[in-house]
């Protein structure tokens, strides 16, 4: 088919009419009309299938676009930077104004339809992707319509759910994903520690009945405060002790009495899952503190109450780790404890 420009000029050179021109042959008075009405149709179809292809070109590049933005929005982006959610959102009107042009051939309302149901199918996948990305990777939702920042918390309402971000910015940063909105600002549970990692729910996986136990052992500590500065394990089994060379000095860590309240944690919690060890050494750059089983046993407040038969995960988390939020307890327990 050439160029429309083309026509007049290529008739007239040739001394036919474009009627003729697009029937490719001579037309006889009487077969003129009937041809024209054939060739007007002929040309409407190919002009329509020359925009239809056009028209889902153009779809189709705006649909993957949209998709990329969205993807690229999700991965660049920090999961609490507001921009993720805005471009994930924007990448979505972009691909549903490409789905828009795939669907020109239906009515008004049934395109309206169709329209809404694509971007609140695409808006509820990237809800549960994101749900399924908090819970599995601890992180902030991307999605959330309201923020509160504390001095140790961090509020993210999303629908249906609320995350807690503990300790923000700090080495012991953890989360809290209250899908049944059981907790608030002041019954969400709190520890100056990672409690994902630290939390007596994941430390009881490590009890175990004797101290020779060497890879169990390892794990307790390596999964208690602390240990994100490295260490070095020794066990003594014959003498029942445990040696914890940690490869830090004492006063670098002391903000907020964080070496105090840490030394108190991991004693009560090594007691409490090493039946037989009896001595604990905490070895800092020249600096060391040790205890025993009886000074805890005797001198550490309520801990009968938290092993009494067996351990309670919720009095130890109401005896031990409530407690190291309560300043005057760990400084008065520290000196009863390791002075």
């Amino acid at each position: 088919m050439p160029d429309l420009s083309l026509f007049q000029p290529l008739c007239e050179e040739l001394g036919i009419t474009i009627n003729e021109l697009l029937s490719g042959e001579k037309l006889k008075k009487e077969e003129y009309l009937k041809k024209l009405e054939e060739n007007m149709l002929h040309t409407i179809d190919y002009t329509n299938s020359l925009l239809k292809k056009n028209n889902n070109s153009l779809g189709s590049v705006l649909f993957f676009f949209g998709l990329l933005i969205v993807l690229t929005a999700i991965s660049i982006f920090p999961p609490d930077s507001g921009w993720s959610s805005i471009y994930a959102i924007l990448g979505s009107m972009i691909s549903l104004i490409g789905v828009s042009k795939f669907t020109k051939k239906y009515s008004f309302f049934k395109r309206i339809f169709f329209h809404l149901s694509y971007f609140l199918c695409l808006m509820i996948l990237l809800f549960i992707l994101d749900y399924v990305s908090v819970i599995f990777n601890q992180q902030a939702p991307r999605f959330s319509y309201y923020k509160e920042t504390g001095d140790q918390v961090i509020l993210y309402q999303a629908p249906f759910y609320q995350v807690y971000r503990i300790n923000y910015d700090t080495k012991n940063e953890y989360y809290i994903i209250d899908s049944k909105n059981e907790y608030t600002d002041d019954t969400v549970p709190l520890s100056p520690f990672n409690r994902s990692k630290s939390g007596i729910s994941n430390l009881i996986n490590y009890k175990s009945s004797y101290l020779g136990d060497n890879s169990n052992t390892s794990a307790l500590i390596d999964h208690l405060p602390l240990s994100e500065y490295g260490f070095v394990l020794e066990i003594d089994s014959e003498n029942l002790s445990l040696t914890i060379d940690y490869q830090i000095t004492d006063w670098y860590i002391n903000e907020n009495y964080y070496l105090e309240k840490s030394l108190l944690y991991n004693s009560v919690s090594i007691f409490l899952l090493v039946d037989n060890v009896e001595t604990i050494h905490f070895n800092f750059s020249g600096v060391f503190y040790s205890i025993t089983r009886t000074k805890v046993e005797t001198l550490y407040p309520n801990y009968d109450k938290i092993k009494d038969k067996k351990l309670s995960e919720d009095k130890f988390n109401l005896y031990v780790e409530e407690k190291m939020n309560d300043e005057l307890f760990v400084t008065l327990t520290f000196r009863n404890l390791f002075q």
